[in-house]
């Protein structure tokens, strides 16, 4: 391909929490378009380092950064390096997540704790931190959950509230930066093949009856949806959320 092929030549992406799974789909995915990327994981500094690599083999900058989507600073000194290694921040991706799956009525304090924290606050501060650098016509996009829509089966009901926060905010901050051109959407992955929610893990005998289309997903079947929101043709798109989920939410 050449630079003028590339839907994302020139642009700078943050993805949170991509070393495996949907973020390092995610990452990719943007790459091939022709972002240069940033990636934050917490303890998997090998696989970081090895997608770190096969986006430089795309041709692209990319920097592995050590960031516990949990602590606030550690998620701020994300972002501000990210800037300085790739020299700006056009696009977000707020994918750091985390599942833990059980009845509520047995579920510890720091087992909430974890949960509000990546999945809400972690975003929150994200977010803040790269608003002081995304410039006019920058994209935010949030790897929500079809869970923050409707719950389609027990024990995951402190994760659904912290899906369905992502839900009002993604709205009331696509309202705030409207005048800039910034563009601010989720995608609500549903049952996706990953370490957190395997297909042959313990939840599976609970989905695959209410899927439509009767698989998990694919990691990449996440990432398209990322890429068309982070792309040019997704400029008039803010405020909402696509679904891949396989039709669990029809």
């Amino acid at each position: 391909m050449t630079p003028s092929d590339l839907r994302l030549a020139g642009k700078r992406a943050l993805v949170t929490g991509a070393a495996r799974g949907i973020g390092a789909a995610i990452a990719l995915k943007l790459a091939e378009d022709g972002a240069d990327i940033a990636v934050t994981y917490e303890k998997s500094a090998e696989k970081a380092e090895a997608l770190a690599e096969d986006i430089r083999a795309l041709g692209r900058r990319a920097v592995a950064i050590q960031a516990d989507a949990a602590s606030p600073e550690a998620v701020k000194a994300a972002v501000e390096r990210t800037v300085a290694e790739l020299g700006g921040l056009d696009i977000l991706v707020n994918n750091a997540g985390v599942l833990i799956a059980g009845e509520f009525a047995t579920q510890s304090l720091e087992e909430i704790d974890l949960q509000l924290n990546v999945n809400v606050r972690g975003v929150f501060v994200t977010t803040q931190a790269a608003l002081k650098h995304l410039p006019n016509g920058g994209r935010i996009i949030t790897v929500g959950s079809n869970a923050g829509l409707s719950v389609p089966f027990a024990g995951i009901a402190v994760y659904a509230a912290t899906k369905s926060a992502m839900e009002s905010f993604t709205r009331g901050l696509a309202r705030e930066l409207g005048p800039r051109d910034i563009t601010v959407n989720l995608v609500r992955p549903g049952p996706i093949d990953t370490d957190m929610n395997p297909a042959d893990g313990p939840l599976a005998p609970a989905i695959l009856p209410s899927l439509s289309i009767a698989r998990y997903g694919k990691t990449h079947e996440v990432a398209e949806a990322v890429a068309f929101l982070a792309g040019p043709g997704a400029a008039y798109v803010t405020g909402s959320g696509i679904l891949v989920d396989g039709g669990i939410s029809a």
